[in-house]
């Protein structure tokens, strides 16, 4: 069963997901980005520990709440990691942050012009670790390179199959089919990708709902459908190699759709900012982002 106080806020709150789940492959990469050179760390033990202090940082930052802040993405390691002595979800949750923990495990070798999921075969276990901690809902990503039919298709017959187990759990699914924006199909890649999302949507079993992550479309308005879809809860978008200004400027074209972006929302912080300005720049970038969310143009 899921959590209607949480069910309630995503549904219908005024803000945005902050998606703080970097996984190993690209943790050196955000940690360089937040001014922690590779020599830093000398095994992954330290580097996950760097990565942790980050991201604590962040959630336990005084901007960082529930009045803008709807929902965070977290990592596996943070979901079982504590921030200020309580596990990471519950601080989360006491600051009116639903939480929500990435559960894929990678991408397979791109064919038919995707990158499907690399299997998860102890997902059961990790959804009911997940439940156990007070976490609402899962996110998992697969990538659309090319306008295939048949390659978007099996993608998403397979975000939705996972989706299906994630709701077994008692847990909310993000199912994330990411267009790469830098694709020469683009269009047609989110035109087959709505087609295809519309079709596995209709065949769901009774009133079920699941949410939605994708690239902000080539054409503005492209996923109404899918933002006034009755088996939706929320459709939210990821920046995907935009800068936070140019996914913010794309988001607010897009009605009904919000904001859920890493790199955008997290690329001016910096190890070294004393906490004043640490915070002076999270809350600039979170108001930012907010308002591409909530107000549309």
């Amino acid at each position: 069963m899921l959590d209607q106080d949480m069910t309630r806020k995503i549904a219908a709150g005024q803000g945005f997901i902050a998606a703080l789940d970097q996984s190993g492959g690209s943790t050196p990469k955000a940690l360089k980005g937040y001014g922690i050179e590779d020599g830093a760390w000398a095994n992954d033990e330290e580097m996950f520990a760097l990565i942790h202090q980050m991201r604590t940082r962040i959630i336990t930052s005084p901007v960082f709440t529930g009045e803008k802040v709807i929902g965070a993405i977290l990592f596996e390691r943070t979901m079982d990691g504590l921030a200020d002595g309580k596990p990471v979800p519950q601080v989360l949750a006491e600051r009116g942050v639903v939480p929500f923990i990435k559960i894929d495990k990678g991408l397979e070798d791109e064919a038919n012009g995707v990158q499907m999921m690399k299997p998860m075969p102890e997902l059961d276990a990790l959804l009911a670790r997940a439940k156990a901690l007070g976490v609402y809902g899962t996110k998992e990503r697969s990538v659309v390179n090319l306008a295939n039919r048949e390659g978007i298709a099996a993608i998403v017959k397979q975000q939705f199959a996972v989706g299906q187990q994630v709701l077994a759990a008692g847990l909310m699914p993000i199912l994330e089919p990411e267009v790469n924006i830098k694709s020469p199909e683009r269009a047609g890649a989110d035109q087959i990708l709505l087609e295809e999302i519309l079709k596995a949507l209709d065949a769901l079993p009774g009133d079920r709902q699941v949410m939605l992550k994708l690239s902000l479309p080539e054409t503005a308005g492209l996923f109404d459908p899918l933002v006034d879809h009755p088996r939706v809860l929320r459709v939210v978008a990821l920046s995907g190699g935009f800068s936070r200004s140019e996914a913010c400027v794309e988001l607010a074209k897009n009605r009904g759709i919000i904001a859920s972006f890493s790199r955008a929302l997290l690329n001016d912080l910096r190890h070294q900012m004393t906490d004043a300005e640490f915070d002076a720049s999270l809350g600039q970038a979170i108001d930012e982002i907010h308002a591409a969310s909530t107000v549309k143009s």
